[in-house]
């Protein structure tokens, strides 16, 4: 898990790009608030996951508002939904 997602807190969904070298992650709080969080991978860095922003600072009331945010910022992650 990220250094930047917390412990306690639940990924119910994680979304890569085509190269997978991207994701993002979906996530819920304990005090039932969402998130989400985007993430790079790099052969540099041992295939290790990165935050790449500070969107996991942000928080939503429902699972789909978080989803609706992250498809609106990240730009490559509308066509990756689109391909499931």
């Amino acid at each position: 898990m990220s250094r930047r997602l917390e412990e306690g807190w639940l990924v119910f969904d994680s979304v890569e790009n085509r190269e997978h070298d991207r994701c993002v992650d979906l996530f819920s709080r304990p005090d039932g608030s969402f998130g989400f969080e985007e993430f790079r991978r790099d052969p540099e860095d041992g295939g290790v996951w990165t935050p790449v922003q500070y969107h996991s600072a942000l928080r939503f009331v429902t699972a789909e508002s978080a989803k609706d945010a992250a498809s609106e910022t990240v730009s490559w992650l509308l066509e990756a939904l689109g391909r499931r």
